[in-house]
Formats: structure tokens, sequence, C-alpha cells
């Protein structure tokens, strides 16, 4: 019996040298199976453990990333080190006085470009010839200003530059809460020196003929009605930011031009009623220097309804749709 025994262990023993002799990858599974603690020898600390996890049943580092592969709000939301993947790629919490002083100086030239010149239309001013501008100049301002200011600081703090914009995005848990009250004060700061520098360019013709191109709707247009335009339009404005900006399979590069188009058409539909401001601090800015708040209220609370409903339709459902139809 003890001869049969040792002979059948000797046969076991030469299967298993044969076996590492044609796939050595098998003598180094089996020692690992044996002793874990040469994971952490031959792989390092941190892939020995992964190893571990991965036959005791969990998932590996590159399993966990090809099944993160979903929606695109499940890339949008991930970061490293205490940040958050923002618009345009930012990384929101690594330096918030840098990111707050850009969105500070993008709003300013925002509503710098934007209120110059619908004052310089309401001025009847021209820049050469005997044409003085018009709406159309208007809307392209302020569509143009935001091509730029998304294209120079959209890296950097993801060029909200409308607190709309902010308030959307924090809703649903793409923007940390508490950097909501910086961005909103670099927003309506950088407004209020908007509409102090179209001041100083136009002098006090601005503020006393054209109030600084404060928004206020005209007189047969009641406060519903403006609230309810804002809203509209500024739901198209942050629909188009929430989709270009946060998912992963917009094309690269058209970002900047469509939320530009956006802001530019939302200012071509409303203008004619409530002057087109989709944006609380474009409002706030230069009703606070030029002191006229009439329908105050419906410029500020229609574009935050507008920006939220958009933000929560595109994250709940419309960025769902590949992934559920995939399932």
């Amino acid at each position: 019996m003890d001869y049969e025994r040792s002979r059948r262990e000797e046969e076991a023993r030469r299967e298993a040298e044969e076996r590492r002799r044609i796939n050595p990858r098998i003598d180094s599974e089996e020692r690992r199976g044996e002793d874990p603690s040469l994971d952490d020898e031959r792989y390092g600390s941190e892939e020995g453990r992964r190893g571990r996890r991965s036959r005791s049943g969990g998932l590996s580092e590159a399993a966990r990333r090809v099944l993160g592969r979903g929606s695109g709000r499940s890339r949008w939301r991930g970061g490293s080190q205490g940040q958050t993947k923002g618009l345009y790629g930012s990384q929101i919490g690594q330096n918030m006085m840098r990111s707050a002083l850009a969105e500070l100086v993008g709003t300013f030239i925002l509503i710098f470009t934007g209120t110059a010149v619908a004052t310089a239309a309401v001025l009847q001013r021209s820049t050469a010839g005997p044409l003085s501008y018009n709406s159309l100049a208007v809307a392209l301002a302020f569509g143009l200003a935001l091509t730029a200011i998304v294209a120079a600081i959209g890296h950097i703090s993801g060029a909200h530059v409308n607190p709309a914009v902010t308030l959307g995005l924090a809703v649903t848990n793409k923007f940390p809460w508490q950097h909501v009250p910086v961005y909103l004060g670099a927003q309506l700061l950088g407004a209020i020196l908007g509409a102090i520098a179209t001041w100083i360019t136009y002098g006090a013709a601005a503020q006393e003929i054209a109030n600084l191109a404060a928004t206020f709707p005209p007189e047969d247009v009641g406060d519903l009605r403006v609230f309810f335009v804002e809203l509209l339009i500024t739901f198209i404005l942050v629909f188009v930011v929430i989709s270009v900006a946060t998912d992963e399979r917009a094309p690269a590069g058209v970002a900047p031009l469509a939320v530009g188009f956006a802001l530019a058409c939302g200012v071509l539909i409303a203008g004619p009623i409530t002057g087109g401001s989709l944006n609380p601090a474009r409002t706030l800015g230069p009703a606070i220097v030029a002191g006229e708040f009439t329908a105050i209220w419906a410029y500020i609370l229609g574009p935050i309804a507008g920006g939220v409903l958009a933000a929560l339709l595109y994250d709940r459902f419309v960025s769902e749709a590949e992934a559920r139809w995939r399932k």
C-alpha cells in the first residue's frame, strides 16, 4: 500500500513539473494561491491586494472601469482625491479661489459685452456709417461672448457664468453644494462690475436713458409671462450646456459654439418680451447699478426654474437613453 501511494505521488509530481515547464505561469499562479503574501512581494502591495480580491470573487480594477461605462452621468461624476469633474473637463475643488476668479472674470466679460452693445442700440450709436446697433447685434454680442468665455475658462471653472447653470448642476449632484455660494457671489460681483464698465464706457446717458441695458418687460407684459418666457428660454440654454459639457458622447470641440448659439437663440426669442435675460446675474448686475427692479422676481426665479428642469430632464432621462437601450 505504501509503495502504491508513493508511486502515485511521484507521478503527480512529475505531471506538475511537466505542466510548469510548458507554461511557467502555472507555477506562479499555484504559488500565489498557496501563499497570498507572494502577491505583495512580486506585484507590490496594491497589486497583491487586487489579486486576492479578484480570486475571492471581487471585481478587478479593469472590470470595474468597463462596467462603469454605462451612462454619461456615471462617467461625469467621477473624481480623484476629493475632486469632482465639472463642465468641460474642469476639476471642482482643486482650487476654489482660482475657479471663483475665473467665474468673476467670465461673467464680467459676458455682461460688459452684452450690455454695452444693448446700450449702444438704445442710444442709437453706430460703429461706422449711418446704421446703429439693433436687436440682432445684441443677440450676437451675448452669444459670441459666451462662446469665447467657454473656450477661455471652461477647463478652469466650468464657465457657468450663470446662477441657473450652477444651481441646475448642484440639484443633479454634478456640482458640490458647498461651492454654490462662492460661485453665485463671484457671478453677481462680475455682473455688477460689467454694468459699471458699461456706465463708464457710454457715460451718464447709459444710466439715465438706457438703464445700463437692465432687463424689464414692456407695459403690456405681465410678471407671470416674464416668468414663463424666461423659464422656457433658460431651459433651452441649460439643456444644451448640460448635454454638450457633461456627456462624453458629445462630439469634442462643439461645446463653445453650441452654448453660444443657444444663448443667442434665447435672446432672439425673448428679446421683445423680456429683454432676453436667461441669467439672474445678467439681470441683477445692471439692475443694482441702474436701480431698475421691475419684475425682478420673475427674472430671478424664471431662469432658475428653467435651469433646474433642464438639468433634471437630461440627468434623469435623456442621458440614460443609450444605456437603457443596450440593456
